[in-house]
């Protein structure tokens, strides 16, 4: 099965505008996505750019603006500001490289579910998810059933260094924000790049 490779941060608020469409869009397609979470932290000074922090306040607020107006758009609910927006990624970001480990091994669970969960959680319904709690409860929503395991990998040193991996490649691969998509080694940035995607997709 062909892929798409998905470049994310589990914190970003328009990875959560695009994510439900990237799942629709790769079912349409057949085609499998490889997810593969970021840490914009280190992607981002690494090619030039600021991390959302470092970014000048009227710069910060224009992007807000712009994901309530893509979302209001899109019909999608979101957040201005959740109160859980920044915090530990180890987690969020490492429960979904495990159960894509999980998946690989056989296991039951929707990988691309829980991938959406994780980030509708956190902007939606302003859901701290990097709490343990949190995170067993979408992963049972998503079918996953050793949850107690899962979250355990999701913490583990060799789930971690897959995480800095993604993140060394991502730089590797020009890489400039999230989400990236690559559909046949063509990369497209931005969720409202989808219907670039969709393009690239049907020409494949």
């Amino acid at each position: 099965m062909k892929t798409i490779d998905y470049y994310y941060s589990t914190r970003s608020n328009f990875t959560y505008l695009g994510a439900a469409k990237l799942n629709i869009l790769a079912q349409k397609y057949d085609r499998k996505i490889i997810h593969r979470p970021i840490i914009l932290s280190i992607t981002m000074p690494a090619i030039g750019g600021q991390s959302f922090d470092e970014r000048p306040t009227m710069l910060r607020n224009y992007a807000m603006n712009d994901a309530l107006r893509w979302a209001e758009r899109l019909n999608i609910s979101l957040q201005r500001e959740p109160i859980h927006h920044d915090g530990p990624v180890e987690l969020p970001s490492g429960i979904v490289i495990a159960a894509q480990r999980a998946k690989e091994r056989g296991e039951d669970g929707d990988l691309d579910l829980l991938s959406l969960k994780v980030v509708e959680a956190l902007w939606r319904d302003d859901r701290d998810i990097a709490d343990e709690a949190v995170i067993f409860e979408l992963c049972e929503t998503a079918g996953f059933r050793d949850t107690r395991a899962l979250i355990s990998e999701a913490l583990s040193p060799g789930v971690q260094a897959e995480l800095d991996r993604n993140c060394r490649e991502a730089i590797v691969r020009g890489v400039i924000g999230a989400p990236t998509y690559f559909v046949d080694g063509e990369n497209f940035y931005g969720q409202d790049r989808l219907d670039f995607v969709e393009r690239a997709l049907i020409r494949s």
